[in-house]
């Protein structure tokens, strides 16, 4: 576990490499976004940790992964029965990979937010061993229950505050809580600036971060909400067919995912409540493309005649979190992009979302903060039939957890070399680059 190859690899190139299926003039935001600070640049270079995580030693125990379970993709979500859970939420890279893959992406996430907020390389080596050694003990429990125990656990938000140590930590996590309940599908619109009246009402662009697209007829989008249905339960479905469209949008999102096409459609009931969906494009997930594993879905997981990256982010999902959004669906080949043949998936918008910013945390609340994270990752893997296996390989000691955080401390040097060579490709003009966006 602590094994680090090589590292002979071009940062640069593994980042065109992605860069050729992105749209281009959004590559110099996703470059800017990444260099904001290490941790930023970590959030999204999950292809060159897949390329790394593939030429070190590994288990080869696989399980249904995450593909990117760095820190910032964990947080608080409404459940259909309107709960606050925590919980992982992000599945784009997700598929088949050795359980580690997702532990080690953790633990050098908690080494690099640590670095990128000023602890110590002790301190941040204390919280990648704790953060692991959670991960171990939360195997260990969850093992030992049926097997319908594991697929009924969840973490409640508000049961959050009991499992932190301190009493400053419990705040942390409450007020994340409350800002989170007031993430809603009405706020998010109330900060929508729209012109028009009734029917005619549009979303203002701003430029480049959310943009009109050429082409969106209402036929166009009424074809790909049909068949989008298809692939929900039938009561969803009902549902989604009494939503008309106010307006679509194209946004940038996120980090790593700057560049893919991702489309913002608000739509409103008969009564004007409003409903915010996110159409987002499904590309190969990079533990296929770069990290080498098999495109096919979980072992007792069927995918339709015809699968979809879409339908594979959705499966991940629905598998590893304990609840998920019930407006989860797929779509293929949508022409909203000309020339452009794309998978995609949808799910709704600031439906109560929130997170916590790991490099806001003190030494302490990063400890915390990894070993709930490590919980909800244990959880997600129990899902597959390899989880038995993963607990005789981690055993009963803190070996694993000692070997990921000599590894973690490594993997956090990588970082800020791959941060300089990225930076000099900017400065050679090799990379574009557009800061502050």
């Amino acid at each position: 576990m602590a094994v680090t190859a090589a590292r002979d690899r071009d940062v640069v190139a593994l980042l065109d490499a992605q860069h050729t299926t992105r749209l281009p003039e959004l590559v110099p935001v996703r470059v800017g976004r990444m260099l904001a600070s290490p941790f930023a640049f970590y959030r999204g270079s999950a292809a060159v940790m897949a390329a790394d995580q593939a030429a070190d030693p590994h288990s080869d125990l696989r399980v249904v992964a995450c593909g990117d379970a760095h820190l910032s993709n964990f947080g608080m979500f409404a459940s259909p029965e309107r709960r606050l859970l925590f919980d992982l939420n992000d599945f784009d890279e997700g598929g088949v990979a050795p359980w580690e893959w997702d532990l080690k992406r953790l633990a050098a996430s908690v080494h690099v937010a640590g670095r990128t907020g000023g602890i110590s390389d002790d301190a941040c080596r204390d919280a990648v061993v704790g953060t692991v050694e959670q991960y171990r003990q939360a195997l260990e429990r969850l093992t030992g229950l049926s097997m319908t125990a594991r697929y009924y656990e969840a973490v409640d938000a508000d049961e959050l505050g009991r499992t932190v140590q301190r009493t400053e930590n419990r705040r942390v996590v409450r007020e994340a809580a409350r800002k989170a309940r007031r993430r809603t599908v009405e706020q998010a619109m109330s900060r929508l600036e729209l012109v028009g009246d009734g029917d005619a009402r549009r979303i203002v662009d701003q430029p480049p971060l959310l943009v009109h697209v050429p082409g969106l007829t209402p036929a166009v989008i009424a074809d790909f909400f049909a068949r989008y249905g298809v692939t929900l339960r039938a009561d969803v479905a009902l549902l989604a067919s009494q939503f008309r469209l106010v307006d679509v949008v194209r946004r940038v999102v996120g980090v790593g995912s700057v560049g893919t096409r991702c489309f913002l459609v608000a739509l409103e009931d008969a009564g004007g409540a409003p409903l915010l969906l996110q159409v987002k494009e499904a590309q190969r997930s990079v533990l296929a493309q770069f990290g080498g594993m098999p495109d096919a879905p979980p072992a007792g997981v069927r995918y339709s005649a015809d699968p979809t990256h879409g339908e594979r982010i959705v499966a991940v999902q629905r598998i590893l979190q304990s609840a998920s959004d019930p407006f989860l669906g797929w779509q293929r080949e949508s022409p909203w992009d000309v020339g452009q043949r794309s998978d995609y998936y949808v799910r709704q918008f600031r439906d109560m979302k929130g997170s916590i910013d790991p490099e806001l945390l003190a030494p302490d609340q990063l400890v915390d903060y990894g070993r709930l994270c490590a919980s909800v990752l244990a959880r997600g893997h129990c899902q597959s039939p390899q989880a038995d296996a993963v607990r005789g390989y981690v055993g009963r000691s803190t070996a694993v957890a000692e070997a990921i955080a000599t590894w973690s401390t490594t993997y956090a040097d990588q970082v800020e070399r791959d941060v300089a060579a990225v930076e000099a490709a900017v400065a050679a003009g090799r990379l574009p680059c557009e800061r502050g966006a």
